[in-house]
């Protein structure tokens, strides 16, 4: 952003006093990815002063002047401003961009309010302080000269253990001792640890052999033989470039460091913990987050499947109730055309008799007449004839859909009862079998507790297993009875399923695919994408032939049970059968003869596998032209209650 625009942008917000107060209710919501590009604007304000970080020297969050805690020191503030912008689940967008800016703030602006890390402390040795600028070896080690007098001396003091027990006091971690032949003394090296108080653990020896007079100055300044007594001092630079075993010892073991440099070391090792720690804190906060959005997301999607449940329920019971007024709706009509039918057959016959009577009078007429009039009559006898005929059709054709709309109702309710019937025997049996389970706990219970010369508790328990024993019958019985709703339910289907299989051999004349419900073969070839086909490439006499030759050809080998063009889609239950674009035989089909063919051939194979996979030959099955799908008996009885009289004429 230009100099220019910045200073507008400030100008603009400066006046704005509530624009990101503590509500967000006034405030357009932000998503999480809009957070970084929405901090600019309140980062903007906090550094033209809009927003005071720092009231009366001390630091607060201009964010939430609504909260207990209102003065932090620096640490304090922009770990409150990081935590609420990073893992915050309770916070908005808005909340968290402006905690963003606060933090982006504190660390460019306000860098100098942090409180420094303090050093780590350095021992001080009652009046003796390290000079910072010495160099020492570390690990700190501290030297140890005793000459010998005495040979017999010799072997004890270049025992390790003697000196490890001598100097216990100054907690060495490991003495090593050895023999310097040249001047005949013994050398001893005591390694501390390597922090602060190994360092006041030497400094101590080193102290003490001083107040004794045995200290590194003594023994360079001693003169002739030196007595036998030991000599103490710390281990520095000099000593690790001393020729001999002791400054080998030194140059293996250690290396020179000055007091700053290892107080330096430990400072940024300290740092460094801290950094981690922080980055421990902020990723803990964010897998807070984290799973606070997957509870919040679990609780949403098991309400959302409780409130679907209860949709599914209400919209059961509605439709139920709409198939029952329907049913009584087509009830009434077939009865009210049935009346109709019967009023028009009555005035015809009252018609042909009025006739009758009118061509009796004009007996006198001429002979050709007359014998006009003979032919008419006969004529008139034989249309009474079919009407009386088809009058007695009717009857039996009303009497027969009468039959099956009472059938199809009974069916319908007798269904709805064995479901309602299952459900409340289903919950009568959870209950008791609850009930059972809590006569079971209680007779333990008794058992346990119970005395067994208690009369009444026996008495107790008694009736309590009786009560067992008849909870047991009860379920044995609603186990029984489920049973039999079981076997009488699949009998139903296996009564609708015969039904299905008359509708389809007594209509498949009646019915075709002219109409809205008719019989269709499923998995036999639609012609009429192949004839379209052939009329483009061939004349109209030989488009004929040729796409009956061809539809021929495909059908054969819809029939082959050795071509199975399909592949599985899907994992566990969900997996199914669906036609493979990629069979060769297909993708020669499309090529050769275009997608309209194509398509005919893969709705044929879909439908023989669905309905005659094993023996690959076409099945008949009641249809729903106009919506493209199998129909059910309810749409068959209605189509053939309402189109009875076409379907008479079709048959006479």
């Amino acid at each position: 952003m230009k100099g220019g625009d910045q200073q507008t942008l400030l100008h603009e917000l400066s006046g704005e006093a509530g624009w990101m107060g503590i509500s967000s209710d006034e405030e357009s919501e932000i998503s999480e990815s809009e957070i970084d590009d929405y901090s600019e604007t309140p980062y903007l304000l906090l550094q033209n002063g809009s927003y005071k970080v720092k009231v009366n020297g001390q630091l607060r969050c201009p964010f939430c002047s609504g909260k207990k805690k209102q003065d932090y020191k620096y640490k304090e503030l922009y770990a409150h401003a990081s935590g609420v912008s990073k893992g915050s689940a309770t916070r908005s967008a808005k909340q968290k961009a402006n905690h963003l800016a606060l933090a982006k703030f504190l660390d460019n602006e306000l860098a100098g309010h942090a409180e420094p890390v303090p050093p780590p402390p350095v021992p001080q040795l009652d009046k003796t302080k390290p000079n910072p600028g010495e160099v020492y070896v570390w690990p700190w080690m501290g030297i140890v000269l005793n000459p010998l007098k005495d040979a017999d001396e010799k072997e004890v003091l270049l025992t390790s253990a003697y000196w490890f027990e001598r100097l216990s006091k100054f907690k060495p971690i490991e003495v090593n001792a050895f023999w310097v032949e040249q001047d005949s003394i013994v050398g001893v090296i005591a390694k501390f640890i390597s922090d602060w108080s190994g360092f006041a653990n030497a400094a101590a020896l080193e102290k003490e052999f001083e107040n004794e007079g045995c200290s590194k100055k003594e023994w360079t300044e001693r003169s002739g033989v030196a007595e036998s007594k030991a000599y103490g001092w710390c281990a520095r630079e000099e000593d690790y470039n001393s020729q001999g075993p002791i400054g080998e010892y030194l140059s293996k073991e250690g290396k020179l460091r000055t007091v700053s440099d290892i107080s330096q070391e430990k400072t940024q090792d300290r740092n460094v913990v801290l950094e981690e720690l922080s980055t421990m804190i902020a990723m803990t906060n964010e897998d807070l987050s984290n799973i606070q959005y997957s509870y919040n997301r679990t609780a949403m999607s098991l309400q959302r499947v409780l409130d679907e449940k209860k949709n599914l329920h209400e919209a059961f019971a509605e439709e139920t109730k709409k198939m029952q007024q329907m049913s009584l709706r087509k009830i009434q009509k077939i009865l009210n055309d049935k009346e109709k039918l019967s009023d028009e057959l009555d005035r015809k016959m009252r018609d042909l008799e009025s006739r009758a009577k009118q061509l009796d009078k004009q007996e006198a007429l001429t002979e050709l007449e007359r014998q006009k009039l003979d032919e008419e009559k006969r004529k008139s006898d034989a249309m009474n004839k079919s009407l009386l005929l088809a009058s007695h059709e009717q009857k039996k054709s009303d009497e027969s859909v009468l039959r099956l709309v009472e059938e199809h109702k009974r069916q319908k309710e007798d269904a709805l009862n064995k479901i309602l019937l299952l459900e409340k025997q289903l919950d009568t049996k959870q209950t008791l079998e609850m009930e059972i389970q809590e006569l079971k706990g209680k007779l333990q219970v008794m058992k346990h507790l119970g005395n067994d010369d208690d009369e009444a508790v026996k008495q107790k328990m008694q009736e309590m297993n009786e009560t067992l024993e008849e909870k047991k019958s009860e379920l044995e019985g609603l186990e029984h009875m489920n049973s039999v709703l079981m076997t009488k339910e699949r009998e139903s289907n296996d009564e609708i399923q015969a039904a299905r299989k008359k509708l389809i051999a007594v209509l498949t004349v009646l019915l075709g695919a002219e109409t809205e419900i008719g019989v269709k073969r499923m998995g036999e070839l639609d012609e009429k994408p192949f004839l379209n086909v052939c009329k483009r490439r061939y004349s109209a006499n030989e488009a004929t032939v040729e796409a009956a030759t061809l539809c021929s050809t495909w059908q054969e080998n819809l029939k082959n049970p050795s071509w199975l063009p399909f592949k599985r889609e899907g994992t566990g239950d969900k997996v199914k059968e669906v036609v493979d674009e990629e069979d060769e035989q297909l993708k020669k089909l499309r090529r050769e003869w275009g997608e309209e063919v194509h398509n005919a051939v893969k709705t044929a194979l879909e439908e023989m596998n669905e309905y005659n996979a094993s023996g690959r030959y076409t099945t008949p099955e009641l249809w729903n032209f106009k919506e493209g799908r199998k129909a059910t008996l309810k749409e068959v009885i209605c189509f053939i209650s309402d189109n009875i009289k076409t379907l008479k004429r079709k048959r006479t």
